[in-house]
């Protein structure tokens, strides 16, 4: 069910991690070394993501092996959408990938999000991907499409300064491969074409009516890795686990990456979902908790007889 684990999303991204709390990425580093030392000694066969840079940028996975964060993950992730919100040309993914290997050659890198939205025209989502294909498919072993489905504009979209971000915030509901009302886009087939390679990433808001729909789709066209999301804000939620059963028990045909992130209000040190939390212990107990009901180390015993 579970591949691996993400230990946060875009966490050199302000919309994600809150850099007045936290200038230096040192809380980071101190909370991730910890998560994934938890979720090592659940089940070691996990693979530990380091939570997608967005920006890509060589300097802050220096920064982060400086604090020995690298030692405990696996897997470097990056996301990029140059088509959107980068300043660089999408025929650049090479180059920007070649970049974070000289400095961890020794680990996977991942593209966890990589999207090109419709916001324009249908067509230019159209180019992104399969271009996007082309570049990356055999470069890097997984790789996931933001995403599925448009985020409706009702529910807003997880950023700093919503819409006064203009252009940049009504981008992100433009980003899927299904309008919010169902619609298919002319990208959903060119997508098809490339789903045994390339994995999808879509996040599933608390209790999302979605959730069996996307199944669906994934079925209908192929889709082998995704990528989803479980929140440790949400955990304290009436009914959270129940969600957390029911969510992961529809995606347990798909190899997985999970990613656990955003601090509960009442454990940050500042009360928002990007703040560094007081106790990073708490985050690593989630992480925990989430391997051990969702992907439990199988005993030596089991697996020989398997």
């Amino acid at each position: 069910m579970i591949e691996a684990a993400m230990l946060w999303n875009e966490p050199n991204n302000k919309s994600h991690w809150d850099p007045e709390v936290d200038p230096d990425w040192s809380k980071f580093g101190a909370m991730v070394t910890g998560a994934a030392k938890a979720i090592a000694a659940v089940n070691p066969d996990v693979k530990r993501v380091l939570g997608g840079m967005s920006p890509i940028d060589a300097s802050f996975i220096q920064r982060l092996r400086g604090y020995g964060v690298i030692d405990h993950v696996d897997v470097i992730a990056v996301h990029g959408f140059p088509l959107d919100w980068n300043l660089w040309p999408i025929h650049d993914w090479p180059q920007r990938i070649a970049e974070i290997e000289a400095v961890v050659p020794n680990h996977e890198l991942w593209v966890t999000e990589v999207g090109v939205g419709s916001f324009g025209a249908e067509e230019v989502q159209v180019f992104g991907i399969d271009r996007t294909a082309e570049l990356l498919i055999g470069r890097v072993p997984r790789i996931f499409w933001y995403s599925l489905f448009d985020l409706p504009q009702a529910w807003g979209a997880t950023t700093r300064h919503k819409e006064a971000e203009g252009s940049s915030y009504y981008r992100h509901f433009y980003m899927g491969l299904i309008k919010a009302d169902g619609t298919p886009k002319l990208a959903l087939d060119h997508y098809a074409r490339h789903a045994d390679s390339m994995g999808l990433m879509q996040w599933f808001h608390f209790e999302d009516p979605r959730l069996d729909e996307a199944v669906a789709w994934m079925r209908r066209l192929g889709v082998k890795h995704l990528r989803t999301g479980l929140s440790w804000a949400d955990s304290f939620r009436p009914g959270a686990r129940d969600w957390f059963d029911r969510q992961m028990e529809a995606l347990a045909e798909f190899e997985t990456t999970v990613t656990f992130c955003f601090t509960p209000e009442h454990l940050g040190i500042e009360p928002h979902h990007t703040s560094a939390p007081v106790d990073p212990a708490g985050f690593a107990d989630f992480c925990a908790e989430m391997i051990e009901r969702y992907a439990p180390a199988v005993p030596l015993r089991a697996a020989a007889n398997g």
